[in-house]
């Protein structure tokens, strides 16, 4: 059994999805401790319990201390079955992340999937059904696979209440390739998404962007959601070029205005623009896992986070593949796999 400190590197709750996904898709048998040690509430929450019983779910694994606010949780797991599956997280909890723990193994299952998520689609400190759908799985479909995510409601912290669709054509194997380069700027659109608040929030989203990015007003869009359950306001600016989709976002919170809302959103986009590299901070820490399944591959990205590099330390432990940082100019790294 694969014995993981929860507490090491960026010591959150990848640690722990990350593991049971590793540990499906390998077949070890893990034990993590001090789960979420480095948080200032460790121990599990709603969202990732409902990630360890999802796993458990799919292979028909055995867990023990799988209960809210247990700091240990082993995973002995069993064979991934693609199937129909329902995930309700009860709160305002990420649904993308409890996704992460069980979109990998389902990726190579036996049989196509179609998974229900009921929670949080947009969350702050997570990633917003956006991202998921326009970066990060078009990536992924380049596999092998075939993934189609659709947003039937979107949720928003701390209401919840939203829903997504993800229905999963498995590959036998997943095929890696190279990423080093961004290509032609395609196409750039910024939303500024409102539920239940007044209009005028978008307006001044929008009016920050236009003036800090020079984007034309068919490049803007406010979106005034109805279906929301309760209250919710996110900034998305998209970049979409050959080889790659960025997404970048700012999120409403109380006494936040909606000025420092959308210049959140455009200083990363901003960041971004300034390197040459395809791949952003947080589709690197993404676009390592199916990577390094596949056993094979290359991208450049415009640098490592602490998430990342826990990352890489992670995927080491269950998996016997080779995985080399080489540093680029403006800070660039390229990741090797295989």
């Amino acid at each position: 059994m694969i014995q993981i400190d929860g507490s090491f590197g960026e010591g959150g709750g990848q640690i722990l999805r990350s593991s049971l996904a590793l540990s499906m898709v390998t077949g070890k048998s893990v034990r993590i401790e001090k789960i979420r040690g480095g948080r200032s509430k460790p121990g599990l929450m709603r969202q990732h319990l409902t990630a360890v019983q999802a796993a458990r779910r799919i292979c028909g694994g055995h867990t023990t201390g799988d209960q809210i606010g247990s700091s240990t949780v082993t995973f002995e797991p069993g064979p991934v079955e693609g199937g129909d599956y329902a995930f309700g997280i009860g709160t305002a909890g990420s649904t993308t992340l409890v996704l992460q723990t069980i979109l990998l193994p389902l990726l190579c299952a036996d049989k196509p999937s179609r998974i229900t998520l009921d929670g949080g689609t947009h969350n702050p400190f997570a990633p917003p059904f956006d991202f998921l759908e326009r970066a990060y799985l078009p990536l992924v479909n380049r596999m092998g696979p075939r993934v189609r995510a659709t947003l039937e409601r979107p949720g928003f912290f701390p209401a919840g209440g939203g829903r997504i669709v993800v229905e999963i054509e498995p590959a036998p194997r997943l095929s890696g390739f190279e990423l080093l380069e961004r290509g032609d700027l395609r196409r750039r659109h910024a939303r500024a998404a409102v539920a239940n608040l007044p209009a005028s929030i978008g307006e001044r989203e929008v009016a920050v962007i236009r003036k800090r990015m020079a984007w034309s007003d068919e490049e803007l869009d406010i979106d005034r959601v109805t279906s929301s359950r309760g209250p919710g306001n996110i900034v998305t600016l998209t970049l979409t070029f050959d080889h790659v989709t960025e997404v970048f976002t700012g999120f409403g919170e109380t006494r936040r205005s909606a000025e420092a809302v959308a210049t959140h959103a455009v200083q990363a986009c901003q960041r971004y623009l300034r390197r040459s590299a395809p791949v952003g901070e947080f589709l690197t820490d993404q676009l390592m896992l199916p990577m390094a399944l596949a056993g094979e591959g290359a991208f450049s990205s415009i640098g490592l986070s602490r998430h990342a590099e826990t990352h890489i330390e992670l995927i080491r432990r269950f998996l016997d593949v080779p995985i080399s940082v080489f540093a680029g100019p403006d800070d660039a790294k390229t990741i090797t796999i295989g």
